[in-house]
């Protein structure tokens, strides 16, 4: 009796709760409503995170890698050195492993570059791993139910663990494409009268396309993308049948190379009408329409967010510009951010889309997550018009619908944006907050859409989906300029 109770006290002061939060407010606050357990014997693919190592060390690293005087300015780590200095040991790795899988769990995936373990298993070994209890909810404000844990998940291990991705599906990502027609009815406007002016593109019924934003916002020839390799993030997959639908319409042939990528075993064909691969088209065809000459671009698909970032952290070779054009909602927005400041640590630029709901608000955080983070770059939307088809840039104002605003998050206010004149009274920006967007580009309703195997679309659909992938292919450009330059990436 007294052995038993030895190894019970001896287990409680060995577990260990993960430094991020994993229990939804709706369920703490009992605004939403429990209905059963989940099924003991359903199975779930979870992602789990380990910390940084020495996060100090890290900011201090981030900070002087942007500071011109320090001897580290823009000397970027590979992955491996990443790993050496802050990523987890080899033992604390191994450790992970071997208490997943002794708890019944299989290990499906991640590695200790990436600081994650993907496991799979039923609810059962997942509540004795974990120490939770798997329930379903009527979700508050959609018409389904969600699954989540009742408590902070605990293991009974010598160190703490950083997040499980992978145990509520209370936010399902959403792509930030926005149809036209969806706005003329939320706004009781007739859809002609959302566009106030005639576009000036040279796609179908003067539709702009991919290779238009490049005219207006490079201009040039000289500067392709060559040799420089371009990440999509993309919670679903794609049928590049419509891709090649979009340059075959438009008499362009595409000569960059496509990789579908699964990042925990997810699929990576989408064919209509199962699935709808309207956004993944139009970001490839942006990214590759402002840079016609990278060396590759990869889709990295998946269904778990950090998955797909420690996959894109970790790859051989490395993107070093990646577009993000989805927002959802994390339990704990800091469960990814430590991937965004290794991308930071690693020459990796994330452009992240705004949304489209005007004014950031607490109550609607899916739209500026993930671009609220201080270590993406938030690119929002503007109204371009060009001098004529495949002509330049000749006048561009703020777009109306396009997402911004100060931080729901409470993000603190970057260095860049403390420097005078940046913030003030006229623009009401926050002295305290993060204040988003950081960039823009076109946004209105005049792009040339294929999706779906279905007729392809002129200036009915628009979005900060179409700025991200366009600003992501733009920083190829920067990049491609730097290496000839012999400078590292920005």
């Amino acid at each position: 009796c007294s052995a038993t109770l030895l190894f019970v006290m001896e287990a409680q002061a060995q577990a260990q709760s993960a430094l991020t939060h994993h229990v939804r407010q709706e369920v703490i606050r009992g605004q939403a409503q429990f209905l059963s357990p989940l099924p003991a014997t359903q199975s779930l693919r979870l992602d789990i995170v380990l910390p940084v190592r020495d996060q100090a060390g890290l900011d201090r690293f981030l900070r002087e890698l942007a500071d011109p005087s320090s001897p580290s300015y823009r000397h970027f780590l590979t992955v491996s050195e990443f790993t050496a200095l802050f990523g987890p040991s080899e033992a604390d790795y191994d450790a992970l492993t071997h208490y997943a899988t002794s708890n019944g769990l299989r290990v499906v995936g991640g590695s200790r570059d990436g600081m994650d373990l993907q496991i799979e298993g039923t609810v059962a070994a997942i509540e004795m791993a974990f120490n939770v209890r798997m329930s379903v909810y009527q979700h508050p404000t959609e018409n389904r139910t969600f699954y989540a844990p009742d408590r902070e998940p605990t293991v009974g291990l010598s160190f703490p663990l950083w997040h499980v991705s992978g145990l509520d599906n209370y936010s399902i990502p959403q792509p930030m494409l926005a149809r036209r027609s969806d706005y003329a009815k939320a706004h009781g406007m007739d859809p002609k009268a959302v566009v106030s002016h005639a576009t000036t593109g040279s796609g179908p019924s003067a539709s702009f396309l991919g290779s238009d934003m490049r005219a207006a916002y490079y201009g040039g020839t000289e500067l392709t993308g060559k040799g420089q390799i371009l990440g999509l993030l993309e919670f679903a997959g794609t049928d590049l049948a419509d891709v090649d639908t979009y340059f075959t319409n438009v008499g362009q042939t595409r000569t960059v190379p496509i990789t579908l990528l699964s990042t925990d075993g997810s699929i990576t064909s989408c064919v209509y009408p199962g699935c709808d691969d309207t956004e993944q088209t139009l970001d490839i065809t942006q990214a590759i329409g402002m840079a016609p000459g990278l060396a590759s671009l990869v889709v990295y698909v998946g269904s778990t967010d950090t998955a797909i970032l420690a996959a894109m952290t970790t790859d051989n070779p490395l993107p070093t510009t990646i577009g993000c054009s989805w927002g959802w909602t994390p339990a704990d927005p800091a469960a990814i951010d430590m991937y965004f400041k290794k991308m930071a640590a690693q020459g990796q630029n994330f452009f992240a889309a705004s949304g489209d709901a005007s004014t950031w608000k607490a109550s609607g955080k899916a739209e500026a997550w993930p671009a609220d983070d201080a270590y993406v770059v938030s690119v929002g939307g503007t109204d371009l018009i060009t001098k004529g088809a495949g002509g330049a840039w000749q006048s561009e104002t703020a777009w109306v619908y396009s997402g911004g605003g100060i931080s729901p998050d409470n993000i603190a206010i970057p260095s860049w944006q403390q420097i005078p004149g940046v913030i003030t009274s006229a623009n009401k920006g926050s002295t305290t907050y993060r204040n988003g967007p950081d960039v823009s580009a076109n946004a209105n309703f005049t792009f040339y859409v294929c999706g779906d195997q279905t007729t392809c679309t002129a200036n009915l659909y628009g979005g900060t989906s179409f700025a991200a992938p366009m600003w992501a292919g733009y920083m190829a450009l920067v990049n491609q300029q730097a290496a000839a330059d012999g400078n590292a990436t920005v």
